[in-house]
Order: structure tokens, then C-alpha cells, then sequence
């Protein structure tokens, strides 16, 4: 990122020129710099607003950003606000330059800083979370609750809580590096993935056993239902089928042994 003495045009006139006395009075410089196109009037108004830009650089502070770059972009906000600002408006520059500021800031992280895609309506509100976490912490001395949150912020607690989950796709972990929090001699992240899932297994037994259980009779498929399924006792099959406990323990030993010889079967065919 280019650095403020590049995207702001000439140097600061030498130590005790008239400008620099001017300095002092930011409206004259204003009003140099917007009716006459002065850019030493204009160089002058960045060294005397930069204190401001910088304020705002260090809220963001807590992202892995090297504050370095925060301050460019903090630098490229005050810029814009410098030659965007009316002042027939009647408000103060810092009015204007501090949304400008921020708002550059926001398009930074939106644009650049964020390690997976998320929509623009969700990085923003995440980042007004995080500015709210750090103000509420201050203020209290603890870490504010999400009701609290949604409470300072005026927004229902799932937006809250979206915006806390999204947070955590602004930076990727390496597969290479331990978890975070972990020793640095730690497994690393990638040795804890691609684990082989039993449950395919099932998959493949599932659609073993619905092939077989068309060889049994509509008894034997009632009964396996009731007991493997609905998860009833022998007797209160019996009793639901008018049938006695007996005759429910032969039926399911006879299609329990169908299914296996017909699932052996199955695994041994070509």
C-alpha cells in the first residue's frame, strides 16, 4: 500500500514557513485548499488531521491487520473526506471525516481482509459487533453478553449471534498449524481431518438389508418393524398382532437368519 507522503501530494513546506503557521487555523487551509486548489494548504490539513486518523486506525486495532496498513487506509479516508467535504453544509470537517474515515475502514475489511466469503450485509454487522465488544469491555470492565450486545446495538440476539459466527470466517487456520490455543508442538489441525466415517458403512448395509427384506413375508417384516423400530418388547408384539409370545420369538429368529443368508449372499455375488 502506498504510503501517505505518495497518494497526498507534495511535501509540507519547511519548518516556519507561512503555511505552517497557518496550520493552526484548518478553516483558512480549507478554504485555500477547495477555492484555490492549493495542495500545500491540502498536505498541511492531513498533517494536522492525521492525530484523527490515527484515533480511528487503532479501533481496529484487535484484527491481524499490521497497524501500519490500518493507518493508510485510515490516511486514504481522510484524504477522500478532504476532497469531498462542503463546507456550505455548515458542519465541521471532523463531522465529516470521521464517517468517511470509517467507512474506508469497513471497505477494507470488507474488500480485502476477509479470509472466506461473506455477504457484505453480514461483514459489516460483524464489524459493528466488534466495535461494540471493545467499547461495552471498556466501559465495564468484562466482555459483554450477547443480550447485552443486541440490547446496545438495538438488533434481535440471532443478528447478534450471526454476526459473532461470521467473525470467525475472517481468518483461516492452516492445516499446518496447531489449533489455536494449542502447544506449538501440537497436532496440527490437518492430522484431525479426513477421518474415515463409520456411518458409510451403514449406507451400505441399509441398502443391503431393503434389498433382502422383499424375500419375507409381510409378518416377518411387521414384526422386525415393531421390535427394531418401534422398539417393542415380544410380548407387546404378540399382543398387538393377537398372536402368542412364542410364535413372535420363532418369527423373528426365522427372518433375523433369512436376512443374514440373504445378505451373505448378496456380498458373495460377483
Amino acid at each position: 500500500m502506498p504510503s501517505i507522503e505518495m497518494v497526498s501530494g507534495p511535501a509540507a513546506p519547511p519548518q516556519g514557513s507561512g503555511l505552517r503557521t497557518a496550520c493552526k487555523d484548518p478553516g483558512q487551509l480549507l478554504e485555500r485548499w477547495q477555492q484555490h486548489g492549493d495542495r500545500a494548504a491540502r498536505e498541511a490539513l492531513v498533517q494536522h488531521f492525521m492525530p484523527l486518523a490515527r484515533s480511528l486506525a487503532r479501533r481496529y486495532g484487535h484484527s491481524a491487520e499490521p497497524f501500519e496498513d490500518l493507518l493508510q487506509v485510515a490516511s486514504l479516508g481522510l484524504l477522500k473526506a478532504l476532497d469531498r467535504f462542503d463546507p456550505s453544509r455548515g458542519n465541521p470537517f471532523a463531522s465529516f471525516a470521521v464517517p468517511t474515515i470509517l467507512g474506508e475502514m469497513r471497505r477494507h475489511f470488507r474488500d480485502t481482509a476477509w479470509a472466506v466469503h461473506v455477504p457484505r450485509r453480514v461483514q459489516e454487522r460483524a464489524l459493528q459487533v466488534r466495535e461494540a465488544q471493545v467499547r461495552l469491555t471498556t466501559a465495564r470492565g468484562g466482555a459483554p453478553t450477547v443480550p447485552q450486545l443486541a440490547e446496545y446495538l438495538e438488533l434481535d440476539t440471532d443478528e447478534v449471534l450471526e454476526a459473532l459466527s461470521a467473525a470467525l470466517a475472517y481468518e483461516a487456520v492452516s492445516l499446518d498449524s496447531p489449533y489455536p490455543g494449542a502447544d506449538e508442538d501440537a497436532e496440527p489441525c490437518g492430522e484431525a481431518l479426513g477421518q474415515e466415517d463409520a456411518r458409510y458403512e451403514l449406507v451400505e448395509l441399509d441398502a443391503t438389508v431393503v434389498a433382502a427384506l422383499r424375500h419375507l413375508s409381510m409378518r416377518e417384516r411387521m414384526i422386525l418393524r415393531l421390535r427394531f423400530v418401534d422398539e417393542l418388547t415380544q410380548t407387546e408384539i404378540a399382543s398387538r398382532m393377537g398372536i402368542s409370545q412364542m410364535q413372535v420369538s420363532r418369527l423373528l429368529r426365522h427372518a433375523l437368519a433369512e436376512l443374514r443368508n440373504l445378505a451373505h449372499a448378496s456380498s458373495d455375488a460377483p
